[in-house]
């Protein structure tokens, strides 16, 4: 009998011993999949991905940090990532390590697919640590004073079970793509095998295994606003499913997510390239002509924030010109300049308030 007091030693092996696919399950699975396969061609059609994959990837990092009771606001997020300077605090740092471990994430899945490893390597960039698997016991999960569960304990029991959930992932077992990562997220949280960053670890997982799986070409869908915005429906879900073994009311809770972010990720887009052609349009009317380029507005939509470095780096203008360029810039609207620490930074307005709505 499970006892929420006691280390979950016996978190059943995977897969489940219990249907998955029900009738219910498998038509929100149809749905969600069609709104991500839209989503991928939509994204495919967009000359410059950097515009999204930077902007959606800072958010979902605010987002999923957030969720850790980690709070910085946009603005600080996107001026320490653009400025690259020591001055941020140590939140807007955390969350700027969690982008960063999502982004190594990414660009190494072809060298290290999903494993124990790779688990550890987020959490070790999130962290700024060197910690691994937990090895000592007492780790809680509490609300209210009131344990709520208490997670496997002892290194060797937590890595059989990460090897177990490494061949799930990685079985050709014929189980629905987004069906298997509900079960994979469930099980990887239900696991806790580190003494702190499992959360953030385990949607990094996420995003990186819908990659993995060619469900997605970038990492442009984050399931962490969806959480924040059902939390209470989320931590009851997975308790069900420890609890009660209800798969079909977690996993239906994880489908429905992945819709309803892909709906929204997909509005994103279109919102933001649709401001991207208005601007370049609007640049070619007011700037002078030695000033306009296609290849300059378009950086602008790379992230928020933009200044003489990204100019030069483009190969678009040698700095005192690439300066004279964004003056330019902010004499016509577009953009707005800002101090911080030695350097001037440049804010995409428009761009900004479309992130933040």
């Amino acid at each position: 009998m499970y006892n929420p007091k006691e280390a979950y030693n016996e978190l059943p092996l995977l897969p489940p011993q219990k249907e998955l696919e029900t009738k219910t399950v498998l038509k929100q699975a149809i749905s969600a999949t069609r709104v991500l396969a839209e989503l991928k061609g939509r994204a495919n059609e967009i000359p410059n991905q950097s515009m999204l994959v930077n902007a959606i990837t800072l958010q979902e990092a605010k987002d999923s940090s957030e969720i850790e009771n980690i709070v910085t606001t946009q603005d600080s997020l996107y001026q320490a990532f653009t400025a690259n300077t020591n001055i941020t605090d140590a939140q807007t740092k955390e969350v700027l390590r969690y982008r960063q471990a999502l982004w190594e994430g990414y660009n190494n899945l072809d060298k290290r697919p999903l494993a124990t490893n790779t688990f550890i390597s987020i959490v070790q960039t999130i962290k700024e640590n060197d910690a691994g698997i937990r090895k000592t016991t007492g780790t809680r999960i509490t609300n209210n004073g009131k344990t709520i569960y208490t997670p496997p304990e002892g290194e060797k029991t937590i890595r059989d079970l990460l090897k177990n959930l490494e061949d799930f992932i990685h079985a050709d077992d014929g189980l629905d793509g987004l069906v298997k990562l509900a079960v994979m997220h469930y099980q990887f949280e239900a696991i806790h095998p580190f003494p702190d960053g499992n959360g953030r670890t385990g949607r990094v997982l996420n995003i990186l295994f819908l990659v993995e799986k060619g469900l997605l070409d970038a990492p442009i869908l984050y399931l962490s606003k969806y959480i924040i915005d059902n939390k209470n429906k989320y931590y009851k879900s997975l308790r069900r499913v420890t609890e009660n073994h209800d798969w079909e009311e977690w996993i239906l809770f994880m489908l429905k997510g992945i819709e309803v972010t892909g709906v929204y990720t997909l509005d994103k887009i279109n919102t933001i390239n649709a401001l991207m052609q208005e601007t370049i349009a609007f640049a070619k009317e007011k700037l002078p002509a030695r000033v306009y380029s296609k290849e300059l507005i378009e950086l602008l939509f790379e992230q928020p924030y933009c200044k003489v470095k990204f100019i030069v780096d483009k190969g678009i203008a040698k700095r005192q010109t690439a300066a004279e360029y964004l003056q330019e810039l902010e004499k016509i609207g577009i953009l707005k300049s800002q101090k911080v620490g030695v350097e001037n930074l440049y804010l995409n307005v428009n761009l900004f308030e479309v992130l933040r709505e």
